[in-house]
């Protein structure tokens, strides 16, 4: 699988000092990448929802733990003053338990009164979920999408 030599720079607004650099991944790196989610899906979508209950409510104490330096990162990428950078952070751990919290009772089936001898709605889990979104909040755009869709046993 080949490596891509092409660079995505972190780039501080305040300095235009380059704070880090990732390499772009190539179109095979993509699909290995996307190959691996789907399998994992096959696996994670019989996991039970007391133990992704408990893998998300690990993510919130791991953002409320890190919140200084998660907070810092996102200051020093994005100018945002610190204060809504801490937010920003606070806003993702609570979002990590209310899905956490919620989820199983959300997905439930729903009985539906039909001329059918029986109707539900079931919440089934899709697949791998590719969200496409704008950057501008570093943590929330990630955390808004990927709590409720791992809950419901996609991957991302």
């Amino acid at each position: 699988m080949a490596n891509s030599t092409e660079l995505m720079h972190s780039i501080n607004p305040a300095t235009e000092e380059i704070m880090q650099s990732f390499p772009v991944h190539s179109e095979e790196q993509v699909e290995e990448k996307l190959r691996k989610a789907q399998k994992t899906f096959l696996e994670w979508r019989d996991v039970p929802y007391s133990r992704k209950t408990n893998l998300m409510k690990k993510a919130a104490e791991y953002l409320r733990k890190n919140k200084a330096r998660l907070a810092g990162i996102m200051t020093s990428e994005m100018g945002k003053p610190i204060a809504e950078s801490e937010a920003e952070v606070e806003k993702c751990a609570w979002n990590c338990d209310f899905y956490a919290e919620n989820a199983e009772s959300f997905l439930q089936e729903e009985q539906r009164i039909s001329n059918a001898s029986q109707s539900y709605v079931q919440y089934t889990p899709l697949g791998v979920i590719l969200a496409v979104m704008p950057w501008n909040y570093h943590l929330w755009q990630v955390f808004r999408f990927a709590a409720p869709a791992l809950m419901a046993g996609n991957t991302a």
